[in-house]
């Protein structure tokens, strides 16, 4: 697994042994971040469920001011520090925009709202989390009506969040990993 565009191409990224990450592949983050284009540099970003950090460092390789990784595991959460520090070595720019958080990413929000979200937690999770996410992003997100979240989850997996719309859809088929991005409804007069 490595960054797959931007500055830092090519920086392998260290993931712990075992099944205790899943990482998004390298093809669907390239889809991803080739749909976000130019909505990346200069962001700020919140990585939710962040794994090996493959979003938010994806990001800041192409860009991105800085943000905020959320990963349950204090194991994990030590990898994601090591890919920090690769990441950052190969921009040639210090850590300081960048914070790693041991926490459940349903209880977590950062102060400042981003500009972009990644989620992408254990499918299995999804039915349960993913209405505490997108309530506690109403919340976050009210002051940036612009901000995108984008959601990784199984193609066979309906999520239509009150108050929210997805605006696009990478990944077709069942059983495939698939993207959808969304962005909060504009509030009714």
């Amino acid at each position: 697994m490595r960054i797959t565009g931007g500055l830092a191409r090519g920086i392998p990224l260290v993931l712990p042994k075992g099944d205790a990450v899943r990482p998004a592949t390298d093809a669907l983050r390239q889809a991803v971040f080739s749909s976000l284009a130019a909505r990346v540099a200069g962001a700020r970003f919140l990585d939710l469920f962040a794994g090996s950090g493959a979003y938010g460092l994806e990001a800041l390789s192409r860009g991105a001011a800085g943000g905020v990784f959320v990963e349950k595991n204090a194991r994990t959460a030590d990898f994601i520090r090591q890919n920090v520090t690769a990441v950052c070595k190969s921009l040639g720019r210090p850590p300081d925009d960048l914070q790693v958080v041991t926490a459940d990413a349903t209880h977590v929000m950062p102060g400042e709202a981003p500009d972009l979200v990644f989620i992408d937690p254990p499918y299995e999770i999804i039915p349960e989390v993913a209405p505490k996410l997108f309530g506690r992003l109403d919340e976050l997100l009210r002051g940036k009506p612009e901000a995108l979240v984008v959601f990784e989850m199984p193609g066979e997996v309906a999520l239509a969040p009150p108050g929210w719309t997805c605006l696009k859809q990478l990944g077709k088929g069942a059983r495939q990993p698939t993207v959808r991005i969304f962005r909060a409804s504009p509030a009714s007069p």
